[in-house]
């Protein structure tokens, strides 16, 4: 492999540009040219037809990256990258555009169906284990958006104003983590960080790689770079796609001196480290599971993702009545109706999508029948009239309602947290005719449900559910699988109980004036109530917890408890590990997530779950010093089946960096 030293200046420049959309620059052959392809949620591979037009090849569609996260499974979130990198494979793709780990800070964020989580550890351990199953197929990846893109709103010029502390602890963190499975290359986000494009914070590049241990090479996100030079100064390595005009300029700032040889050397020789590599992963690679165990691997992440938030006994169902599924999401005309848009918009290979069929296949007499239109607007009145009198017939009503592509998507924010009028209006008419009617939400993040959820029977979260997901919801509905999701992200009463809709936003800037109080965190220590709190599921098995052990080994904590299966059906549990400072000398949120399991156990079995906590679980960082520093005091050790039911608690002492049990 060639070195930086052995190309010319005019090689160099070139290097550091991608060769066109998809490829990076091969200096005509002195280079492996890498292939890259957008994610997260499958494999968006763009061919050019003779004509010169593109078309998306299909792919396995899985389910969002927000349905992953509810799994709350790391088991599940490596398997889903091995697949990935099985579609990648086939592609001949070298570095899969995944994951991203932008903490959902605000409600509306069109791309957060894109990301996992609300919270920092949940979103950066589940990225890690992403990244390991994609790279150790034999792909790479490419994490992003780095950092501070949490809106769509301007994000080519707005800048995300963010204290130093809050930075540290809330918004790198994921990035942190999931830089401990060594992905090969990370991208920048479009937006200002404090002032400065994402493309040229130097300040944060230096972070990834002198602290978090990132050795790889920085991508731009795509027409993220404003000056190359500026740029490539700051440590960004790969302008993508090709830009003439700024190659030019390039060209003009190193002949000016604007950019010096060690400079641009630097990204060079990182650029030649990142063929380097993807070759080396590449020897391994070979595809390990055929297209249709990765589809059945995609109806595994529906299966655990789907969250049930509200039940009075109707679900599972029961084969003693007639059963109406309305609502044009149950059957939708086209699967945009169930998935995001943008870069991660895959083209399913099955785009077929009809609850009502599966629930058939259930064995169970169903009826349709659309109600409204899906323009997300209006209904047809015949439609909604045949709706209600099929509701005043049947035992149970399912209303299947929900978003998509036209509300969630890249390059735009959503315009409201509620359902369109004209699906609240199906959703309320129907519990009025039918005592027995479940809500099914198809939705990439949070939907305000306080006008209709105390109306209905049941309330299930299935977000967008990728292909088979029809036949995974009417296994979950029937009690042929078992429900084992839990909400990674908090769904308030109301959008305007959330602290980011109420900071200052102008035309440029964006601030994020609630700081740490991002999620439950400021749900939990200001007592605001939610409708559905973060690390909430239901269940068809009943869990009980127990036996709380703790024990210190000077910086370590180890923790163990039991969780039981108090039902006669098997099931699965997460169960959630908070710390809490009692009297902290900085303010510190009431409750913060530092470890999770999810247990399979059978009905009437129990689990012990162990979790050892380091010293960083206790730490705050520390704006005086620079650095993570660990307040001498009491913590609250807070084991919970979401951040708002906890069932076991114990304190520690910390003194000079040494645990002791109380």
């Amino acid at each position: 492999m060639i070195t930086a030293k052995q190309l010319t200046s005019e090689e160099k420049l070139r290097l550091i540009c991608g060769k066109d959309c998809w490829h990076t620059e091969g200096l005509e052959g002195k280079l492996s040219e890498l292939f890259v392809s957008d994610g997260p949620v499958g494999l968006r591979t763009v061919r050019v037809r003779e004509d010169g037009t593109e078309e998306t090849i299909p792919a396995v569609g899985y389910p969002s990256v927000q349905m992953l996260a509810n799994t709350w499974s790391k088991e599940i979130a490596r398997e889903t990258g091995e697949c990935l990198a099985d579609d990648c494979i086939e592609r001949g793709v070298d570095i899969l555009l995944a994951p991203g780990v932008n903490i959902k800070r605000h409600p509306l964020n069109g791309r957060n169906f894109e990301y996992f989580s609300e919270d920092p550890y949940l979103a950066g351990t589940l990225a890690k284990e992403y990244i390991a199953g994609v790279q150790e197929g034999g792909v790479g990846t490419c994490l992003k958006h780095f950092c501070c893109n949490n809106l769509e709103y301007d994000r080519l010029h707005q800048t995300s104003d963010v204290d130093e502390r809050t930075l540290r602890e809330i918004y790198y963190v994921p990035f942190e983590i999931a830089c401990e499975a060594k992905p090969v290359s990370v991208m920048c986000s479009y937006n200002r960080v404090n002032g400065t494009y994402a493309s040229e914070y130097k300040k944060g590049f230096d972070v990834l790689r002198k602290e978090f241990g990132f050795d790889g090479a920085i991508f731009s996100d795509w027409d993220a770079v404003r000056d190359r030079a500026a740029a490539a100064k700051a440590g960004l390595d790969i302008e993508m796609p090709f830009n003439q005009k700024n190659y030019e300029k390039l060209c003009e700032a190193y002949r000016a001196g604007k950019l010096t040889d060690e400079e641009l050397d630097a990204c060079v020789q990182r650029v030649i480290d990142l063929v380097s590599r993807c070759k080396e992963i590449g020897k391994t690679a070979r595809v390990r599971r055929s297209q249709e165990e990765r589809a059945a691997a995609a109806q595994r992440v529906a299966a655990e993702g789907m969250v049930l938030l509200q039940n009075d006994g109707t679900l599972p169902l029961k084969k003693n009545g007639p059963i109406a599924v309305i609502g044009c999401y149950g059957k939708p005309d086209t699967v945009d109706m169930i998935r995001g848009g943008g870069s991660s918009c895959v083209e399913w290979l099955n785009r077929s999508f009809d609850l009502p069929a599966q629930l058939e296949k259930q064995g169970f007499a169903v009826a349709y029948e659309g109600a409204f239109r899906y323009d997300g607007v209006n209904s047809n009145v015949q439609d909604a009239r045949r709706a209600q009198l099929l509701a005043a017939q049947s035992d149970v009503c399912v209303v299947c309602v929900g978003t998509g592509l036209p509300f969630e998507y890249e390059a735009g924010d959503r315009q409201t947290l509620r359902l369109p009028a004209v699906q609240e209006s199906a959703i309320l008419e129907t519990a009025e005719r039918c005592k027995n009617t479940v809500v099914i939400v198809f939705a990439g993040g949070a939907i305000e449900m306080s006008a209709w959820a105390d109306k209905v029977s049941a309330i299930v979260f299935a977000g967008q559910p990728g292909m088979g997901g029809d036949k995974v919801l009417a296994e979950l509905l029937a009690g042929t699988l078992n429900f084992s999701g839990k909400l990674s992200e908090t769904i308030p009463e109301y959008l305007e109980d959330t602290p980011s809709v109420q900071s200052y936003r102008s035309a440029g800037v964006t601030r994020y004036q609630e700081g740490l109080d991002v999620g439950y965190r400021y749900f939990e220590t200001h007592e605001v109530p939610v409708l559905f709190p973060f690390g909430y599921g239901l269940s068809y098995s009943a869990f009980r917890y127990g036996k709380l052990e703790l024990k210190a080994k000077d910086e370590e904590l180890e923790i163990a408890y039991k969780v039981e299966n108090a039902s006669e059906r098997d099931g699965k549990e997460v169960s959630q590990v908070y710390v809490c400072e009692c009297a902290p000398l900085v303010y510190r949120p009431k409750k913060e997530l530092k470890s999770y399991a999810k247990s399979e156990i059978r009905a009437g079995e129990s689990k012990t779950e162990l979790h050892t906590l380091g010293k960083r679980a206790f730490a705050h960082w520390s704006t005086s010093k620079d650095t993570w520093e660990v307040t001498d005091g009491i913590y609250e050790i807070l084991v919970g089946a979401s951040v708002s039911d906890i069932r076991l608690s114990a304190k520690v002492c910390v003194q000079d960096g040494k645990i002791r049990v109380l």
